[in-house]
């Protein structure tokens, strides 16, 4: 299941989004380094089409797809040396798929700010600087180790390994994150151990007061090189604590169009390339992860391992033409019933069911 790491500061609302994401309950006190351990929560991507399809199968069983969030203690200057147990939890970071980075903009309450004041691209520049720092040392610990072997052996893969390395440095000692160094997919397969922590995709939830939720015409503090949504933790926790008429209606008062929360979780799976394909029957209704891009073997995969091994085609209906035609009976008779082959792409909300030789 692929992972986002929520990152921050200490006090910045981390925590608190967690909890209102996987109503689970992780300690939120008001002081540094309360999160010792990451806490993990899979969260069910939200996915109306998902109960449509249930509802035109009359399926017993719903299972929808799925993110994994991993609550990531707060880090503060100095981790990549050590400070504030920021190694322990670097190495966590290393792990995840893409990374939710929390950053305090609201100025309501009384919860301290680790650095004594509001400043929302301080904040962001002090989390990338450590992150800069911990793969500038990485990189040049694998450089250290390599670079002679490739020039004295001429061994292809090291000197194509050596080439993108020097790439990163460069831009790391600049103090620019990896991303913005463009890799093509081969030059990807040469590192593709090395998971730098400032080459994952970053969305920047900035936690603002509640008067910034609701604003439609909201501008972001970070500017807009930088993915940004705004959301008030102090609403969404409440959302999450209420059942869902009445969190409805809640939102409804507030003129919230949908919660913060769900808008995380949209974004995020857009982020990472995703897309959602569907099967559905009378036992279950299920929703299934998959790259956009992927072939109909490689999603099929995705199911078991021996559907891709074995594969013979798909037969598939969009998502449109099922709920149109009222299912896979009307879908094939008014020629809506597609059997696609190994090269078929495919596409977001395809109900598919495969056959393949055992």
């Amino acid at each position: 299941m692929l992972q986002v790491g929520i990152v921050g500061l200490p006090n910045v609302g981390k925590s608190t989004l967690f909890t209102a994401l996987t109503k689970k309950q992780v300690d939120c006190a008001n002081f540094p380094f309360c999160t010792i351990e990451p806490n993990v929560g899979t969260v069910k991507v939200p996915d109306a089409r998902i109960d449509n399809l249930s509802s035109i199968s009359g399926s017993l069983k719903v299972i929808p797809t799925a993110i994994e969030f991993v609550d990531i203690a707060g880090l503060v200057k100095g981790a990549h040396k050590g400070e504030g147990l920021g190694n322990k939890f670097l190495a966590t970071i290393r792990e995840v798929d893409m990374i939710a980075h929390v950053v305090r903009n609201f100025t309501e309450g009384e919860v301290t700010h680790v650095d004594g004041s509001v400043d929302a691209i301080r904040d962001v520049e002090v989390i990338e600087l450590e992150l800069i720092m911990a793969d500038l040392a990485s990189v040049e610990k694998r450089l250290n180790s390599i670079e002679r072997k490739a020039e004295a052996t001429k061994d292809k893969a090291l000197v194509a390994e050596v080439a993108v390395l020097k790439k990163w440095q460069m831009v790391l000692t600049q103090g620019k994150l990896a991303s913005v160094v463009e890799l093509t997919p081969e030059e990807r397969v040469t590192v593709n151990t090395m998971r730098l922590l400032t080459d994952k995709k970053v969305l920047y939830i900035v936690n603002v007061d509640e008067k910034d939720a609701k604003d439609p015409n909201w501008s972001s503090p970070l500017g807009p090189d930088r993915i940004a949504i705004p959301i008030s933790v102090k609403i969404e926790a409440e959302i999450a604590s209420l059942e869902e008429e009445d969190a409805l209606m809640f939102m409804e008062e507030l003129g919230l169009a949908d919660s913060g929360l769900n808008v995380v979780i949209k974004t995020a799976y857009t982020m990472l390339d995703l897309i959602t394909y569907f099967t559905s029957g009378v036992q279950e209704t299920r929703a299934w992860t998959v790259r956009k891009g992927s072939t109909a073997p490689q999603a099929a995969g995705v199911i078991h391992t021996d559907f891709e091994k074995g594969f013979i085609r798909a037969e598939t209906i969009s998502y449109n033409d099922y709920v149109e035609f009222n299912g896979e009976a009307g879908a094939r008779d008014n020629g809506k019933f597609r059997v696609e082959g190994k090269t078929y792409v495919v596409e977001d909300g395809d109900v598919m069911h495969f056959r393949f030789a055992t």
